[in-house]
């Protein structure tokens, strides 16, 4: 499984609207950068309390970016 469908997948079992993420990939100095868009009632789902689900996504993705050599980040809109 790659990093932007990790985080699509996770992303789609948090929230209570799934149709309302998206994910977009984008490339900026040689650090993949994967933007996740959900909709405005479940950011509070997505980010968590004091970031801890937003924390956790990124601890993810950091063993995905290890594992593939890459450097990833992760922003939540």
């Amino acid at each position: 499984m790659s990093a932007p469908e990790l985080v699509e997948f996770v992303a789609r079992s948090l929230v209570d609207d799934p149709d309302g993420v998206s994910v977009e990939v984008h490339d900026e100095g040689g650090v993949t950068v994967i933007e996740l868009h959900v909709a405005e009632g479940d950011m509070g789902k997505v980010i968590g309390r004091n970031g801890s689900v937003a924390k956790a996504l990124r601890t993810l993705l950091k063993v995905v970016a290890t594992r593939q050599g890459e450097d990833i980040s992760l922003e939540i809109v």
